[in-house]
C-alpha cells in the first residue's frame, strides 16, 4: 500500500533528520529539503501529500513558501513549525488556507495526528483505498497531480464538475476516475456525447419518452438520466447542447425531477452531473450559443486537463502502457522502442493529444515487423516531420542565420542598413555573415514578386 509523502522542509540539519525519523516511524514517506527554494524545485518534481515547513529560515521563510504554495496548489495541506513569537503570523495565514501550525517545541503525537487528518481530508490516507481509483491515468506529471488531487477532494461531494481540454486529453477517463473516487462508485456511470445525437433524439436520449409520444415511440423509453439513478452522469461536449434542451436540462439540475417526453408527471431523479467541453464556454455565452445561468449549475468545480505537448514527461510512461496493451490486443512481441523513436515520440507536438498517440502507437504495433519499434516506423505513423528540440548552439545558429537572411533580403544586401536596424557594427555583421555563409551580393537587386 502506497505511503503518504510529506515534504519536509527546515535549515536545521538535526531537526530535519529527527523528524524525518519520526514520521518514517509512523508511516510517512519522506523527502526532506533545507530551503523554500529547494522545496519548491521538489515540488515542481514531484507532489507530495503535504507539506511540514520551518517558520524561520534563511532565504525564503515559512510564510512566503506557504504563499508560493498556495498560488499554484490551493488544495496542498502546508503546515509549519513556529516559535511563539511568530504565533500571530502563523493564526494570520490559517485564515488565508495554512492547513495548520505547531509551536516549538512541538508534540510528536500531536504533529502525526495532524499530518494523518490533512492526508486523510486531502484523499491520500494510508488506510484508504490508495489510487485505484485513478488506475487507468497514466502520469508522472506535477500538474496532473495537482488536478488529480483536485479531482479527489470534488468527488467526495456531490458538486457539479465541468472538465476543460482539448479533445483527445482524457475528459472522460476523468470522468470515470471522479465517479470511482465518489460515495456513488456503486452506482451507474452513464456517459453521452451531446454533440454526436441529433437534436430531435436528444431529448429522449436523456428524459425517456413515453409510448405513443412520437412516431416510432412504440415503448416507453426510461432515459438515461434515470438509467443513471443514484450513480453520476458525464454530459460530454456540452457545449454543443442544443438551446432547447440546455433550458430542460437547467430545470432538471434545479427541481431533481425529469420529465419524459410525452409525460405528464415528472419523476424525480437523484444524480451527480459531470460535463466536458473542449469549447470556450465563456465565449459561446457571450454569442448567445450557451445559457450563462446553466454554466453556473455545471461550473461549481473547474478542472482543466494540461494538453500532451505541457506533460511531455508522460509520453514515455503513455508509450510504453499503450505498447504493452497493443501487443497483447494484436499477439505481437514488440519488446520496446528504439532510442531515437522514444525520442521522436517525446518531441512530437501531439496537436490530438493522448487519443494521437494511441492512434499512432496502434500504427506502429500492427505494422512492425521486428522486435523493437524504429524511428522511421514512428516517422511514418505520424505522417508529418515532428517537432525536434534542438541543442541550444544550434538552435542559436539557426535563428542568427534565419534573422540575417530576413534582415538581407529587407535592405537587398546593404550592410550597413543590416546593422542598423540589428544594433550592431558593421565590422561584427561582416563577420555573423561570413560565420554563415552568407554573401550581401546575391541579396542586391533581388526581385522576390
Amino acid at each position: 500500500m502506497k505511503k503518504p509523502c510529506i515534504l519536509v522542509v527546515d535549515d536545521d540539519a538535526s531537526l530535519r533528520e529527527l523528524i524525518t525519523l519520526r514520521l518514517e516511524a509512523n508511516g510517512f514517506r519522506v523527502e526532506a529539503v533545507d530551503s523554500g527554494e529547494a522545496a519548491l524545485t521538489q515540488l515542481a518534481l514531484a507532489r507530495p501529500e503535504a507539506v511540514l515547513t520551518d517558520m524561520q529560515m534563511d532565504g525564503m521563510d515559512g510564510m512566503a513558501l506557504f504563499r508560493a504554495i498556495h498560488a499554484r496548489d490551493p488544495a496542498l495541506p502546508v503546515i509549519v513549525l513556529t516559535a511563539h513569537g511568530t504565533i500571530p503570523d502563523a493564526v494570520a495565514a490559517t485564515q488565508q488556507g495554512l492547513f495548520g501550525y505547531l509551536t516549538k517545541p512541538y508534540d510528536a503525537a500531536t504533529l502525526i495526528s495532524l499530518l494523518k487528518r490533512a492526508t486523510r481530508l486531502a484523499g491520500n490516507s494510508s488506510d484508504a483505498d490508495s489510487d485505484s481509483w485513478r488506475s487507468e491515468i497514466v502520469t508522472a506529471s506535477p500538474t496532473m497531480d495537482v488536478l488529480l488531487a483536485e479531482a479527489r477532494l470534488a468527488a467526495q461531494s456531490d458538486a457539479s464538475v465541468l472538465i476543460q481540454g482539448e479533445s483527445g486529453t482524457g475528459k472522460e477517463l476523468l470522468a470515470r476516475a471522479i465517479h470511482r473516487a465518489s460515495p456513488r462508485h456503486g452506482r451507474p456511470f452513464v456517459a453521452i456525447n451531446c454533440g454526436a445525437i441529433p437534436a430531435e433524439l436528444l431529448e429522449s436520449e436523456l428524459f425517456g419518452h413515453v409510448k405513443g409520444a412520437f412516431t416510432g415511440a412504440a415503448r416507453d423509453h426510461l432515459g438515461l438520466f434515470l438509467s443513471a439513478e443514484g450513480g453520476t452522469m458525464l454530459l460530454d461536449e456540452i457545449g454543443d447542447m442544443p438551446a432547447q434542451l440546455q433550458v430542460k436540462l437547467l430545470r432538471v439540475l434545479q427541481e431533481g425531477e425529469v420529465r419524459p417526453v410525452g409525460a405528464t408527471a415528472t419523476r424525480p431523479v437523484d444524480v451527480r452531473i459531470l460535463s466536458a467541453t473542449h469549447r470556450n464556454l465563456e465565449e459561446a455565452i457571450a454569442s448567445g450559443e450557451f445559457r450563462e445561468d446553466l454554466y453556473y449549475r455545471l461550473n461549481v468545480v473547474t478542472l482543466t486537463l494540461p494538453p500532451l505537448r505541457e506533460r511531455r514527461e508522460d509520453i514515455p510512461l503513455l508509450a510504453r502502457h499503450f505498447l504493452t496493451v497493443l501487443t497483447e490486443k494484436y499477439r505481437r512481441r514488440i519488446h520496446g522502442f528504439a532510442p531515437d523513436a522514444l525520442d521522436m515520440l517525446t518531441a512530437a507536438d501531439w496537436p490530438g493529444n493522448i487519443r494521437q498517440l494511441h492512434n499512432v502507437l496502434e500504427q506502429c504495433v500492427a505494422l512492425c515487423t521486428t522486435s523493437t519499434i524504429p524511428a522511421s516506423q514512428v516517422a511514418r505513423a505520424l505522417r508529418d516531420k515532428p517537432a525536434e528540440i534542438q541543442p541550444l548552439a544550434e538552435a542559436r545558429s539557426t535563428f542568427e542565420r534565419d534573422y540575417l537572411i530576413s534582415l538581407l533580403k529587407l535592405t537587398r544586401g546593404q550592410v550597413s542598413e543590416v546593422a542598423r536596424l540589428a544594433g550592431r557594427n558593421r565590422t561584427e555583421v561582416y563577420r555573423l555573415l561570413q560565420r554563415h555563409g552568407l554573401t550581401p551580393a546575391l541579396f542586391k537587386d533581388r526581385d522576390d514578386a
